[in-house]
């Protein structure tokens, strides 16, 4: 697994960071990463064995790659094989809201240490590793909400209203302090539009980091809501005529120091390359739902007139377009926003879906269309994403730029377990759907 100086230093970082963690009262690392079908999983190791973990590996079946939201399994997946998750120690972290617990992402690495072709955090890496090959740095970060509920006690309360910040003020002011516990930036915290909803933002990060904070952040909301006897869903949709859950995805491009959104001769000071990045983003939207809008339910989300980015276009501010563009108060403030995305994806194929297809514009040398600057749904012309998993299918067998990135196992295992999860939904009702899919993410 790299290196044996590398593997090396690895361990005596462990080692201190074992004793460390025993100090401070952590009995247990869980080892998490996120399958195909935007599940997250887990394995834990006492505090004592995380150096053998982090120099060997806990074993762990390759048919995670074929589960589907139901925890079936797709054909291909099977009893055979086995792959080493290794703790990322950059991302370990205490959990504050879990005592005696910490946690880490993991690499999925085959027997030889080599990096597993279908795992999603490596290729988020890769992508990272092309941009930064060119010279060019993303900053990334998602928007997170989530519906808790209490049986018997329905939430109300005015959208965004300071009523329900006051009902639920403890519970807010838990989850603000063990995010603050880890570490983490929260830049807001607050009550979003359908009852119960709620909403948080951290700091950007690079985009590997924005997809390990992305699912740590999410772990702590769970954890603090469990403690208020609260059950949370951070699904697409938790009732098929509300508006549901949304997990945005801010990016900006950099180099050297400075952002390339702003300054630049192009639409609302883009540069030449922020605009061929967006474009490429825009022009392979429809394949990316397929990464960042997978769930069986995911199309219930994808309304008109609900904010959640169900057209095909950009616009500057423009809260119903897939394609954000936000010029901010400064110019390290400016980025774009891929608003069609949700939380049942994988945070790692979602970034690193969104990175190759930028990556693929620049090649390209594409431009923006013309913008769309009111509400898409009275613009002439205006194109609707695909409405359904059988369409985004079609969008992503087509995505050469895709396939490219992601390599062929990666990239078949995605599409066997959406195209499973497809014909394992395909004659269910909405209501039936969301029923099943509601307390699953």
């Amino acid at each position: 697994m790299g290196s044996a100086q590398t593997r090396a230093g690895q361990a005596e970082r462990a080692e201190e960071a074992a004793a460390e963690l025993a100090a401070a009262g952590v009995d247990a690392v869980a080892l998490g990463w996120v399958d195909n079908a935007g599940i997250t999983r887990a394995k834990a190791v006492p505090v004592a064995r995380l150096p053998h973990a982090v120099r060997h590996g806990i074993g762990a079946s390759p048919c995670f790659d074929s589960f589907l939201v139901d925890d079936s399994m797709a054909p291909g997946g099977g009893p055979v094989g086995d792959l080493r998750l290794v703790p990322d120690l950059d991302g370990l972290v205490p959990l504050a809201a879990q005592p005696g617990w910490a946690w880490a992402p993991v690499d999925r690495r085959t027997q030889d240490g080599a990096p597993h072709p279908g795992c999603q955090r490596w290729f988020a890496r890769r992508t990272e590793q092309v941009l930064a090959a060119r010279g060019l740095a993303a900053r990334a970060g998602f928007e997170i909400e989530w519906v808790v509920d209490r049986p018997g006690e329905p939430e109300d309360g005015a959208a965004y209203g300071m009523d329900r910040l006051i009902d639920r003020s403890d519970y807010l002011r838990d989850v603000l302090r063990a995010l603050t516990e880890q570490h983490l930036a929260v830049l807001q915290i607050h009550p979003e539009y359908t009852p119960g909803q709620f909403e948080v933002s951290v700091a950007a990060d690079s985009p590997v980091r924005a997809a390990d904070t992305s699912l740590l952040v999410r772990q702590t909301v769970r954890a603090v809501s469990a403690r208020h006897g609260l059950r949370v869903s951070f699904a697409p949709v938790v009732a098929p005529d509300g508006v549901g859950n949304g997990c945005h995805l801010h990016l900006s491009l950099w180099q050297d120091g400075h952002n390339l959104h702003a300054g630049g001769p192009g639409p609302h000071g883009l540069t030449e390359q922020a605009e061929a990045f967006l474009a490429g983003v825009l022009e392979e939207l429809p394949a990316l739902l397929v990464l960042g809008a997978p769930a069986p339910s995911s199309p219930l989300r994808l309304v008109p007139g609900r904010w959640a980015g169900p057209y095909r276009c950009w616009g500057l501010e423009n809260r119903e377009a897939a394609l954000r563009l936000i010029t901010g108060s400064a110019p390290d403030q400016a980025n774009a926003e891929v608003k069609c995305f949700d939380a049942a994806a994988n945070p790692y194929l979602a970034v690193g879906g969104v990175l190759a297809a930028g990556l693929a514009g620049i090649d390209a040398g594409l431009r923006l269309p013309p913008e769309v600057p009111d509400d898409p749904a009275r613009s002439h012309g205006v194109e609707r994403l695909p409405h359904g998993q059988t369409a985004a299918l079609a969008a992503f067998r087509a995505c050469a730029p895709l396939r490219a990135a992601m390599g062929e196992e990666l990239y078949r295992a995605v599409l066997d377990v959406r195209g499973a999860e497809a014909a394992l939904f395909r004659e269910r009702s909405p209501e039936e759907t969301v029923a099943a899919t509601r307390w699953r993410y």
